[in-house]
């Protein structure tokens, strides 16, 4: 749906050439949710505003539906433009408008529909969006979290192929971000669209995402699915951002083990052996004991995970890693 090839761009800063994205290529496939993350300044806002001409590319192509962007004319770039639906951070409401005229705004601009299909199209998607109550209020009489869904209506209404989500839980408080997540997971599903999420938080893209590109001044520095990159990032910026997310530092988490003996290992349960009595099994077959030094228990998106630390001790611990592996788990082992 989304390719970039070799993209570049660049902005003019005191007079000296700054650059936001430096040879950036990737492949965001239709009916994916695709997350783009990286710290302030990495990029990654640039990159989202390239895919809709917000901004023009210095170098390389950005490519929709097979169709480049640069290349198009005005008139085809309008057209085009009503395929993608934007979702903002800061919500970018009408104010002076009510929340049935800011969703039906886009519609009365495109101009191909009459007014009582615009407020049968406006009444249907503020139902969908939870917010068919609230259709006469005006922005500032809405919580964060009802705006944000007045913003996710009005960028359904021309029916969009491909939704863009640019950074748009950062506003919101943790429990209205969850209840977004899973009306935007519900949206895609029903709707069969394209999703690319903005983010610097990489608990959104666990929760909602398919793929991930991790974004480092301007250059994608690890790519792939969201379970291998989050669960085994490769990269010292991805390490980081797990990092935060789980609210470990593995440094010191180490060097809390240090006086732990046995071999240290990290073993990573993926799917429905998240739920299996492995470490028992494998215990009893080995005669290892083992000791739970960390772990964690959550979802990435649909599929439950675990991982955890642990010390094998006495028994065959070299018997105990082969049976952990032929059981399907990933072993890394951190010290023998």
């Amino acid at each position: 749906m989304i390719d970039f090839i070799d993209v570049h761009k660049s902005y003019v800063v005191d007079g000296r050439q700054v650059p936001a994205l430096n040879g950036v290529s990737l492949r965001i496939e239709a009916g994916e949710v695709f997350g783009i993350i990286g710290h302030s300044g990495a990029g990654k806002s640039t990159l989202v505003r390239l895919i809709n001409l917000l901004e023009r590319p210095g170098r390389g192509s950005v490519l929709v539906d097979g169709r480049d962007m640069a290349a198009l004319s005005s008139a085809e770039l309008r057209a085009q433009r009503q395929q993608i639906g934007m979702i903002f951070q800061h919500f970018n409401l009408l104010s002076s408008k009510t929340v049935a005229d800011n969703v039906a705004f886009p519609l009365r601009l495109a101009g191909r529909m009459t007014s009582r299909e615009i407020d049968e199209r406006v009444a249907l998607l503020l139902d969908r969006v939870g917010l068919a109550d609230q259709a006469g209020k005006y922005p500032a009489q809405l919580s964060g979290g009802q705006k944000q869904r007045v913003g996710i209506a009005r960028a359904l209404a021309t029916r969009p192929k491909i939704l863009l989500c640019d950074e748009a839980t950062s506003a919101l408080d943790p429990q209205t971000t969850q209840s977004v997540l899973q009306l935007l997971a519900d949206i895609q599903r029903e709707f069969r669209l394209t999703i690319v999420v903005i983010t610097h938080e990489m608990d959104v893209v666990r929760r909602i995402a398919d793929r991930v590109a991790v974004l480092d001044a301007g250059k994608v520095v690890e790519m792939g699915p969201v379970a291998d990159v989050f669960l085994h990032p490769r990269h010292v910026t991805t390490q980081r951002f797990v990092q935060e997310a789980e609210h470990v530092d593995d440094a010191d988490q180490y060097d809390a083990f240090s006086h732990v003996r046995g071999t240290l290992v990290r073993l990573t349960f993926r799917g429905e052996q998240t739920f299996d009595p492995i470490l028992g099994e494998v215990a009893r077959q080995t005669g290892v004991n083992f000791s739970i030094l960390s772990g964690r228990i959550d979802r990435i998106k649909d599929t439950p995970y675990g991982q955890l630390i642990i010390a094998l001790n006495d028994g065959a611990p070299r018997e105990a890693l082969s049976r952990f592996v032929d059981a399907g788990l990933t072993v890394e082992i951190l010290r023998e």
